[in-house]
């Protein structure tokens, strides 16, 4: 049997909120700049469908942008949020470094199964250090369909995955271990909501306490 769990980056290990609203006023800052956007940032709007790949969220943002001004306001974007990250005003969520270690510990392996793109998580994992404990990360631009479920089935088939864990704050992390036929663990974080929440095997407010349902909960919920 082999003892995984699958995380989720943005809203569950990560802490988007510290650097997605500096990011995405940069992002729009230029767009004003070039004269093609003149109301706020609708940074609203980006919180509501948090956790969707970022093709998607170009398209709800900018609606009336062509194609090629989307992938360039994207690509600003991914630009930004590596300068901050790198420059540190990231944050990870409380006792994510913990966990992961009791975890590693106790014979579990860990992967991240993410809808942002590679060099992205690249830039968290290297400033945060998180490669001393996780075997992969894993980026939804692996996927052609762009479908959390369709990645995390990609982790399972790789790596001979028979017993384990999807945990993430939104729908599609719940979605994902359920296909999978995995446990799925909900976190109640910044933009969870309630209703997906509600569809999860278990929930939890706070990372640390994987430790105490590892493994006596989190391997039997099924």
């Amino acid at each position: 049997m082999t003892k995984a769990l699958i995380f989720d980056m943005d809203g569950t290990l990560f802490q988007t909120d510290k650097i997605l609203e500096i990011s995405l006023d940069d992002a729009f800052n230029r767009l004003r700049s070039q004269k093609r956007w003149d109301a706020d940032t609708p940074i609203d709007t980006y919180r509501k469908i948090m956790g969707v790949p970022l093709p998607k969220v170009w398209e709800a943002l900018l609606p009336d942008h062509s194609l090629e001004e989307r992938e360039q306001t994207d690509a600003f974007f991914l630009e930004r949020l590596i300068h901050n990250i790198s420059n540190g005003k990231g944050e990870l969520y409380p006792h994510v470094q913990e966990v992961f270690s009791f975890l590693k510990e106790n014979d579990y392996s860990i992967y991240i199964a993410s809808n942002g793109l590679t060099e992205y998580l690249k830039a968290i994992v290297g400033y945060y250090g998180l490669d001393k404990w996780v075997t992969e990360t894993f980026s939804i631009q692996q996927i052609n369909t762009l479908n959390k479920s369709d990645l995390v089935q990609h982790i399972v088939d790789k790596y001979k995955i028979t017993s384990g864990t999807v945990i993430g704050d939104r729908l599609s992390d719940i979605n994902a271990g359920k296909d999978n036929n995995l446990v799925s663990v909900g976190c109640r974080f910044d933009f969870a909501r309630e209703e997906e929440l509600a569809q999860a095997d278990l929930i939890i407010d706070d990372l640390l306490e994987l430790k105490t349902l590892v493994p006596e909960k989190i391997q039997s919920v099924k």
